[in-house]
């Protein structure tokens, strides 16, 4: 079988695992907890097909690196353990008749999501149908890009942990917490520093297969701008569940960037009264 075929089976097992998981547990967060593992699996399996070729060797250690760092963050906060679902899905049942809900989770949550996760992947079969041809400076710059973009997600997570270890600590002692939610650091300059540097490893993941072709656009960019707008429409639903907490973010949102990191905008002026 080609290893585009094994792919397709693992995805496919995975989706259906994830989904009678989700069913007999009633969390919805399993697809969640194999988001940075399924990623090295699939990449392994491309570079494994190839004979060990040196790109996509090199395209498996990044996304290797980029899947213990995620999932060591995922696991600090308590995202394997009993319970660990991701608040944003109890918010949405909250919205939905428990039939929506339950497409929903199959349609979404569970093929959707895991095919997606394939998608972004696939950069790495268009590598492997370049057939060898040995790397390069590119490989060089990207496989550099790369790691900064990680070190930069990680910064940010790391950020935003201390913070919420911070406010526990404040309300545990009976402290109202001010600020109530993170705005410095990454964050100063940018609403989801994390969700930033998140897409831009996988659009420079795909930055491999023109540096292997030769050739800008090939079909397989389209798990990158899939995960954009997946990145784009979870943006706009967790800054609507942030806005009715904290009527303060509006300020927050009207100086800071919302995805790509850029310079604070300065309030607008005072005006006078009449």
């Amino acid at each position: 079988m080609g290893p585009l075929v094994v792919c397709l089976a693992i995805c496919a097992t995975i989706t259906l695992s994830t989904w009678l998981a989700s069913v007999f547990t009633r969390e919805y967060s399993w697809v969640d907890r194999i988001w940075s593992i399924a990623p090295v699996v699939y990449v392994w399996v491309f570079a494994a097909s190839a004979g060990f070729d040196a790109r996509l060797v090199l395209m498996s250690v990044l996304v290797t690196l980029w899947g213990i760092r995620l999932t060591f963050n995922f696991a600090r906060k308590g995202g394997y353990r009993p319970g660990g679902e991701d608040y944003r899905w109890a918010v949405l049942r909250g919205r939905m008749s428990r039939r929506q809900f339950a497409l929903f989770n199959l349609l979404f949550i569970s093929i959707y999501q895991n095919a997606l996760i394939l998608a972004f992947c696939l950069p790495a079969l268009t590598v492997f149908e370049a057939d060898g041809t040995p790397l390069d400076g590119w490989d060089l710059v990207l496989a550099i890009v790369f790691l900064a973009f990680l070190a930069g997600e990680a910064t940010a997570d790391r950020q935003q942990w201390l913070f919420h270890r911070w406010k526990a600590r404040e309300v545990a002692a009976g402290r109202a917490p001010e600020p109530r939610f993170l705005q410095s650091g990454l964050f100063r300059v940018s609403r989801h520093p994390n969700f930033f540097f998140e897409q831009a490893q996988w659009w420079v993941f795909y930055g491999f297969a023109v540096a292997a072709t030769g050739v800008w656009l090939h079909w397989t960019i389209a798990g990158a701008v899939l995960l954009t707008a997946l990145f784009i429409g979870s943006t706009r639903f967790t800054e609507s569940i942030t806005r009715s907490r904290y009527p303060e973010y509006d300020a927050y949102r009207a100086r800071t960037s919302a995805i790509v990191p850029w310079f604070p905008r300065s309030p607008p002026p005072l005006r006078a009264a009449p």
